[in-house]
This record gives C-alpha cells, sequence and structure tokens, in this order.
C-alpha cells in the first residue's frame, strides 16, 4: 500500500481507459447472465475495486468475464426457474451463491491454495475456454435476430397445457404443506383453481418457453423458428456492431473498438429513431445493498448450492491467475497468488451484496491499462471509479443502448475467449489412446470430452469429469513409465556390474529382483506377477530397493502380498538398501519383522552375499 501513490498519473490514465473499455463488457454480460446491465456494471465496479485494493496483482483490472459469466447464466437459470419464473423471488437465492462463491475464494487464498492452482491440465482449460466461447456465440444467435421465445405467441401457446399443470400442482403442493388438503377443504382448492387466469397460464408458459430455449442446446433448437421470425433491424445493428469492432481494430488499436461499436451503432438506432429493443432501464443512484440476500444465507437454504458456488470460485480462481500470469510477463514482476485470490473473493463478495454478477481478472482489460501507463493497484481501483461515475452521470443515456448490439459484442466475446491455440495443435498430438479402430491424442480426448460436456450438458461437472479423466490418464501414463523403468515386469533380470561376483553355483537357487523407481498404485499390477517370473529352482529371492525412493498404501498391500504368497512356497526374501520411507511404511503394518526379519536386511549387496554363503544350506 505505501507504493500506492507513486504512479498517480500512468495509474489514472490506465485505470480511465481500462474503465470505459470495460463499460460495453459490464453492460453485455449483465445482460447475458438474466440479471440484466446493471447487474454487470454492479459487477464490474466492485469487483474492479476492490480486488485492486485487497489482491496481489498490481496491475490487475477484475470484472465480469466470459467464463463466469456463462457460468452464472446457468446458475442463474436454473435457480430463477425453481422460482416460477421469477427474477426478483430468485435474487436473494441467486446472490447468496454468488457471495458464497466469494467467501470461498478468500478461503482458498487463506488456505494457500493459489499456487496449486497451475496444475490444472491444460485440455481441461482449453476445452472449457472453447465451450465457453461457443456457448456464449450460441446464445447471442437469437437476440441478434430479434427473436425472444417468451414473446412468440405461438410458441408460448404450446406450453399452455403443461404450465396449467404445473399451475395446478403448485396448489396441491402448498394445501399438503399447510394440512389443508382434505376432503372437506376440497371445495377450497376447486376455487383456488377456478381463478387461475390466463394471464397466470401465459406467464407460466413464457417460463417454460425460455427454460426450453436456454443454454447452448436450447438455443439450437430454437434456430430454425428464430430464423423464419428475423427482425432484420436487429440483425442489422448486430451484423453492424461485429463489422466495426473487426474493422476498427485495423485502424487503430489505441482506443477500443467495442466502445467504439457501441457508441455508433446507437447512434444510428437513436437519431434514425428506428424502433429497436433497448436493454433494461439503468436505475440512477448510488447503489444499494441487497438486504434480502442476508434472509437466504443460512445454512439450510444454501446448502444446496455449495458445490456449485465452489465451483465459481475455482473456475475465477483459474481465470483471475491466468491474467496475473500475463501481468507478470508484462511487468516482468511477480504476483502473489493466495493474496489474489483474497482480493478476488473480498470483490466478489461486495457485489453479492449490491447485486452485482461475479467476476475475475480480465484479461483484455488488465493489458490495455498496462499499455496505457498503470503500475499500481490505483489504477484497479480508480477504474471501478470511472464506472460508478459513468453509471451516475450516463445511466439514463446509456438505458438506450439496443440489445442487439450489445449481443453482437457478446459474439466477438465469445468468437476471441475460444483457445486457438489448442484446437490448431490437436492434428499434431501423438496418438496414444486406441478407441476401438481409432488412435486418437489423450489430451484431445480429454479436451473434446470438457468441450461437449460443457456446452451441451453442463460446465461444472464437465471441468470436474475433465479432471477425474486427465488425473486417471496421466496416473496410467506414469504407472507404465514407471513399470518400465524399474523393471518390474521384466521377465529376464539384467545383472548389474556389483553382482557379476555372485557365486555361479548359487544362481539357480537364488533369484535377484531390482526395483528401480517408486512401488505406487500405478506399478503394482505387474509387481504382483514378480511369483510367476521366479524359477522354481529358486529358495530365495534378493530385492534389491536402494532405487525404491516411495512406497504408497497400495504398494505396501501389493508388497504384504508377494511376501506372503512366497512365504506359502518356503520362499526366503532378502532385502537390501531398503530406504527410509519404504522401511517406515512396512514397519507400521509388520511387514517388518514378520515378514522380513532384520536380520535379513542388508544395507550392501556384499552383505547380503555373505549371508547367503553362511546360510543356504540352511534354508534348504
Amino acid at each position: 500500500m505505501k507504493n500506492l501513490f507513486t504512479n498517480v498519473k500512468g495509474d489514472a490514465f490506465g485505470g480511465i481507459t481500462a474503465g470505459i473499455v470495460a463499460l460495453p463488457l459490464a453492460l453485455a454480460f449483465g445482460v447475458s447472465s438474466g440479471l440484466g446491465p446493471t447487474a454487470g456494471l454492479y459487477g464490474a465496479i466492485f469487483i474492479s475495486f476492490f480486488a485492486a485494493l485487497f489482491g496481489g496483482t498490481n496491475t490487475q483490472i477484475s470484472g465480469p468475464t466470459a467464463p463466469m459469466t456463462a457460468v452464472s447464466m446457468i446458475i442463474i437459470a436454473g435457480i430463477v426457474a425453481a422460482n416460477e419464473g421469477d427474477v426478483s423471488k430468485a435474487l436473494p437465492a441467486i446472490l447468496s451463491v454468488f457471495l458464497l462463491a466469494g467467501f470461498f475464494q478468500i478461503g482458498l487464498g487463506l488456505l494457500g491454495i493459489g499456487k496449486y492452482i497451475r496444475y490444472i491440465p491444460y485440455p481441461v482449460v482449453s476445452g472449457f475456454m472453447t465451450a465457453i466461447g461457443l456457448i456464449i456465440i450460441l446464445t447471442q444467435i437469437l437476440p441478434s435476430v430479434g427473436y425472444y421465445p417468451k414473446e412468440d405467441v405461438e410458441f408460448t401457446s404450446k406450453f399452455k397445457p403443461k404450465a396449467q399443470e404445473i399451475i395446478l400442482k403448485n396448489i396441491l403442493n402448498d394445501e399438503a404443506k399447510e394440512d389443508v388438503l382434505v376432503l372437506e377443504n376440497f371445495k377450497e382448492t376447486i376455487d383456488k383453481g377456478n381463478k387461475i387466469t390466463p394471464d397466470d397460464i401465459l406467464k407460466e408458459a413464457q417460463t417454460l418457453a425460455a427454460a426450453e430455449t436456454s443454454g447452448a442446446l436450447g438455443a439450437i433448437k430454437a434456430l430454425p423458428r428464430a430464423l423464419q421470425n428475423i427482425k432484420w433491424l436487429e440483425l442489422l445493428l448486430a451484423t453492424g456492431t461485429i463489422f466495426i469492432i473487426y474493422a476498427f481494430k485495423r485502424i487503430t488499436t489505441k482506443i477500443p473498438s467495442t466502445l467504439i461499436a457501441l457508441i455508433v451503432m446507437t447512434s444510428i438506432a437513436v437519431g434514425f429513431d428506428f424502433n429497436y429493443r433497448t436493454i433494461q432501464e439503468i436505475p440512477a443512484g448510488i447503489p444499494q445493498i441487497k438486504w434480502e440476500i442476508f434472509s437466504e444465507f443460512s445454512i439450510t437454504k444454501i446448502s444446496p448450492f455449495i458445490y456449485t458456488a465452489l465451483t465459481l470460485a475455482l473456475l475465477g480462481a483459474i481465470d483471475s491467475l491466468l491474467t496475473s500470469i500475463v501481468a507478470d510477463n508484462m511487468t516482468k514482476t511477480q504476483h502473489n497468488p493466495n493474496q489474489e485470490l483474497i482480493g478476488q473473493g473480498i470483490g466478489n463478495s461486495f457485489a453479492a451484496i449490491f447485486g452485482g454478477i461475479p467476476g475475475a481478472g480480465a484479461t483484455i482489460r488488465t493489458v490495455v491499462n498496462i499499455n496505457a501507463g498503470g503500475k499500481t493497484k490505483l489504477s484497479g481501483m480508480i477504474a471501478g471509479v470511472m464506472l460508478l461515475i459513468i453509471m451516475l452521470g450516463l445511466g439514463p443515456i446509456a438505458s438506450k443502448i439496443p440489445a442487439a448490439v450489445l449481443a453482437g459484442i457478446l459474439v466477438t466475446v465469445g468468437i476471441g475467449v475460444m483457445d486457438y491455440k489448442g484446437i490448431k495443435a490437436i492434428p499434431y498430438l501423438p496418438k496414444d489412446i486406441k478407441l476401438g479402430p481409432f488412435k486418437i491424442s489423450s489430451e484431445v480426448l480429454i479436451m473434446l470430452i470438457v468441450l461437449l460436456l460443457s456446452t451441451f450438458w453442463n460446465l461444472i461437472y464437465a471441468v470436474g469429469i475433465g479432471l477425474i479423466i486427465a488425473s486417471l490418464l496421466f496416473m496410467k501414463k506414469i504407472g507404465d513409465l514407471t513399470a518400465e523403468r524399474s523393471d518390474i515386469k521384466t521377465l529376464k533380470e539384467e545383472a548389474w556390474p556389483d553382482e557379476n561376483i555372485f557365486p555361479k553355483n548359487l544362481s539357480e537357487k537364488v533369484y535377484i529382483k531390482h526395483i528401480k523407481g517408486p512401488l505406487f498404485f500405478g506399478s503394482t499390477s505387474d509387481f504382483k506377477s514378480l511369483s510367476q517370473q521366479i524359477p522354481s529352482s529358486a529358495k530365495i529371492v534378493i530385492m534389491r530397493l536402494g532405487r525404491m525412493q516411495y512406497m504408497d498404501q497400495s504398494g505396501l498391500y501389493a508388497m504384504e502380498d508377494i511376501l506372503q504368497d512366497l512365504k506359502s512356497k518356503n520362499i526366503d526374501v532378502l532385502f537390501v538398501n531398503l530406504l527410509k520411507q519404504p522401511k517406515y511404511m512396512m514397519e507400521r503394518i509388520k511387514i517388518i519383522p514378520d515378514f522380513i526379519p532384520k536380520e535379513r536386511i542388508f544395507k550392501s549387496f556384499n552383505d547380503c552375499i555373505s549371508w547367503i554363503k553362511e546360510n543356504l544350506n540352511d534354508t534348504n
């Protein structure tokens, strides 16, 4: 904090520039999330300010990002659907999930988890980021052509029978909870059913229609009908926005093309007085605390959302720390990952309390800040204040922005966020997995699984499944590599140099086994075949363990099984150069001394040979 005012001029210019760049994206992400542009602005304001103030990356600019918005959109849609399609009714529960995610991020930072985020496999991140891009593009096609399923009378009418059924079920469920659903009160139930109005049915049908067309898969289902009901003005506004964003970048990158597209297309729509659909009205005045969030924040009410909030927190952590690495590379500095997570958690917590959507470190805004002269945390704080000033001064003007223009902006965001580096590498990665008659790279397989599951099923579960598959494939590779290098499954052992002195007359009775690597779950299956490798004439097995640095629980019990099997065949086992960790493990479950007495553990191979010469006849 003592360096906060050492670069005021550069930080002011960087923060103001980053704030201006963040404005159209904040509005667009807010609309895309389902909570409206105000939620996007509030998220950008509070996350930018507090994440900078308490974070661990001096030049980081934080706010709503594409990955965080995509996950938030799914969370919001699910909670809204569970609350009869009423956003205001669902808002406390939604914000409580976001608040919990913020708390989780603070906890991750305090526990020192930040330094481990970098171990998430690249194929999982690649598949997820590409899926985010596809989801954003697909979900913005409908607003880009001016099609809103809830407003399609013919489409929503198909859901009216189902809507009536749901309304009646809700009445019966409510009465069951109130213990009034008895025969003598059935007339009251009928009266409530008779009071159902066409507007009630229409509202429920609209909720069902919106749910049916939500997400990437829903957008694809609705696409044929959307193409039959194109509003050409909306399509022109969206395509014009996309064209300006890409074309203006060829002229200059000093002025953000997204902002130019927003101003130009909004000015055209307003100037020509087109009959277009605007974004939701942005309220004037200082943001107010959403006190109702605290009524939902109890163990009972938030427990169903703990996994969802944790996933959102982890995603925000990954998103932020990846941007921190970019900032480090540009500024030749070193961020504090755990402090950054604490700052992001505090920022997301404040955003939730004031009704904003969650966010993370934003790469584009951070790069803009650095290039404009930002060097300290003050730049991120100024970016947040700049957005607040814009909202307070230009809120009524911003409310006239066409919804199609924000849809066009989001299409370009979706195109930009996809991982083209990972996609281009697909043909060149080694094909090390066989699927039926086909061979495929394990990295490509993981990426495709995460991509498809994220796009068409569930973002949150897709990442978890991707991590599990990546971990299993990694363990298999390490197990195969360890088994190969440790000679566990080699039937013919090659003698080590010091074994040349071994008496030839004893070679038929003594079998020497080398273990050159850790004995763990990935190599135990091959190790267990040891008893089949031993010649029938052998009376003693020497296990040379000087290169077995580590043994896990699976390896421990595999060793116990082998020793028990050899003991049943009256074959003695000698250990040579047993290291500290494996010895400790075997002492814990009494392998030493029950199977291997301490006098049969030797520090050197020569000591072992001397013992054999003295005792081999006794073992016959």
